[in-house]
């Protein structure tokens, strides 16, 4: 984990605004904000991170765990949070009306060269997402699951929002 002078280092180098950081010190500092558990398909556990000195947990051992190991050994990764601070997404719901939800991502990754949120689903729960709210899920002509409401507000803070999909 970064100490204190080698986040405001990396902010620096980054240009971040100071929104932006307020918005990461507080994430950095923080508990996961939900605890999560299995569902009917999904194995949920906790995964013991020597990267982050902590123990993060996790929903899905198809797409989750995987990222988590990822993040584990990616040197480019410097920290990793779980179930940070919900954010909310507004879009236009399926019938046209102006909807506006409360989201918690899966995690919110620390990069040498920037920062975001990451949502972890199957291409299998895409595609129903995708039916069910168009304007929040959809794939893109390069074949890249994408959800607008998150990278719009990802882009405030000059941050990222990123869907992980495992087939």
């Amino acid at each position: 984990m970064l100490s204190k002078t080698q986040f405001d280092a990396w902010c620096c180098r980054l240009n971040l605004s100071s929104q932006a950081q307020n918005l990461i010190e507080k994430i950095r500092s923080s508990e996961p904000s939900r605890r999560v558990g299995g569902g009917q398909k999904n194995v949920s556990g906790r995964y013991p991170s020597r990267k982050m000195g902590a123990t993060i947990q996790f929903e899905s051992h198809r797409v989750e765990l995987p990222a988590i190991y990822e993040f584990e050994h990616d040197e480019e990764v410097l920290e990793f949070y779980d179930q940070p601070s919900s954010i909310k997404l507004d879009y236009q719901g399926k019938n046209g009306r102006n909807l506006g939800v409360l989201h918690t991502p899966d995690f919110f990754v620390i990069r040498s060269n920037c920062a975001g949120w990451e949502e972890c689903k199957t291409e299998e729960e895409l595609k129903k997402l995708a039916e069910k709210s168009p304007n929040r899920y959809f794939c893109d002509s390069e074949g890249r699951w994408r959800t607008p409401p998150g990278e719009n507000y990802a882009q405030q803070f000059e941050l990222y929002y990123r869907l992980r999909v495992n087939t």
